[in-house]
């Protein structure tokens, strides 16, 4: 890395932050040359591939991720913030298990496991998009367990 002002390449970091929303540590950056001070941001490659239903596999993209959450959240009690972060848990996740592919169902299932312990409106938008119910009688039965056992 060289300094975007001078190109000079003798860097002293003075402070490092996780940034969770983008999955990325910012970094302050000094110039020892010329004292300019800038801002980078660092992010792990998450090298892991979605195997979609029909079999074809695409790379894994945190913003659809947080661009379903979104549709599934929308006019409940979830915020934005709270999105994002759950979309950079999921990915954290992701990346932990250290495998390089994931099935669209099992990336639905952890989705629908977290939904489910946040808000119960978001968990059955997102379960009638990704379990794709065929008729009301497969959406009741969704929407019944998930409902307390005393009513």
């Amino acid at each position: 890395m060289r300094c975007p002002c001078c190109q000079n390449d003798d860097l002293k970091v003075v402070d490092s932050r996780d940034f969770f929303e983008v999955n990325a540590i910012k970094r302050r950056r000094e110039c020892q040359k010329c004292a300019m001070r800038f801002t980078t941001f660092e992010t792990i490659e998450l090298n892991v591939q979605v195997q979609k239903r029909d079999g074809k596999y695409e790379d894994f993209q945190q913003q659809k991720l947080i661009n379903g959450l979104d549709a599934a959240c929308r006019h409940t009690g979830i915020s934005r913030e709270q999105v994002t972060s759950l979309a950079a848990e999921i990915t954290s996740d992701i990346k932990l298990r250290k495998q390089r592919e994931i099935s669209t169902k099992e990336l639905g299932n952890i989705v629908m496991q977290r939904l489910l312990v946040l808000d119960a409106i978001a968990y059955i938008r997102f379960a009638c998009v990704y379990r794709r119910f065929k008729d009301i009688d497969e959406l009741m039965e969704a929407i019944k367990s998930i409902q307390p056992k005393d009513h």
